[in-house]
């Protein structure tokens, strides 16, 4: 119970990542507020961690609006009296509309930023105050592989990502005087949905070749992979740990 009477706000919790860690943190004794914007996800995330004797609340949220995520922590105040710990995982990844900067359509630019970049900083600011008043806790933010190395055509998403490690390196020297600790978790090859959205719905793509020879660890990352690493940073296991970027990408950033 690593996570005992602890209260924590996970955005995405409806799927993939945020749904595993959602679980695996209820698991670990905490109050898991699950925000999310799909409210049939968020709701079905909820009921199964309530079945199995967890503590969960969906809230609806878009993270890319500021009012929606100013009510939503006012509302976690006035209901826990504070936050312990923020996991920011809510993101996109539009690989069929992102591109090359020259061919990148600017609406498309804006909305990736605003719900990748703007979406962190908005839910940060709102959890910060949250986390102080309980004398401290953890924020968990989200990268990719796309934010420390250059892949083609999907400019947009690697820009928000990459100012995602800035501003959590930011974060941590801002806030670890007061006992939060700021990391971040860069992923790449989980097997969730969102990942349709990359090449492996191309004609061109081999899976075969891509778990043979471009992923050292030669298999597709599974969710509960980077829920572990979440739990890891949320918990006082990690309470040394602060502006650290964690690749959890079976290897592909160093080949």
């Amino acid at each position: 119970m690593r996570l005992e009477n602890k209260t924590a706000a996970i955005t995405g919790a409806g799927s993939g990542i945020g749904k595993a860690s959602a679980i695996r943190f209820a698991a670990e004794g905490a109050t898991v507020i699950l925000l999310e914007v799909n409210e049939a996800a968020g709701r079905e995330t909820e009921a199964e961690i309530i079945k199995e004797g967890g503590r969960a609340e969906f809230l609806a949220l878009d993270v890319a609006d500021w009012g929606q995520v100013s009510r939503a922590f006012n509302i976690i105040e006035k209901k826990y009296g504070g936050l312990d710990i923020l996991y920011n995982n809510a993101s996109v990844f539009w690989g069929t509309k992102d591109a090359a900067i020259a061919d990148l359509d600017v609406g498309v630019m804006e909305q990736i930023l605003k719900i990748n970049l703007f979406g962190t900083m908005y839910c940060a600011k709102a959890a910060v105050p949250l986390i102080k008043q309980r004398g401290g806790g953890a924020i968990i933010n989200t990268s990719s592989s796309c934010g420390v190395i250059g892949i083609p055509n999907c400019d947009a998403y690697s820009a928000s990502k990459g100012a995602v490690i800035s501003l959590t390196r930011a974060m941590a020297v801002e806030y670890g005087p007061y006992g939060i600790r700021t990391n971040c978790i860069a992923p790449a090859a989980i097997h969730t949905p969102m990942i349709y959205e990359s090449d492996l719905n191309k004609p061109t793509f081999s899976e075969e070749e891509f778990l043979t020879s471009k992923t050292p660890l030669r298999r597709w990352g599974l969710p509960g992979d980077v829920a572990n690493i979440a739990l890891f940073l949320a918990s006082d296991e990690g309470s040394y740990v602060n502006g650290a970027i964690i690749m959890a990408d079976g290897g592909i950033t160093v080949t």
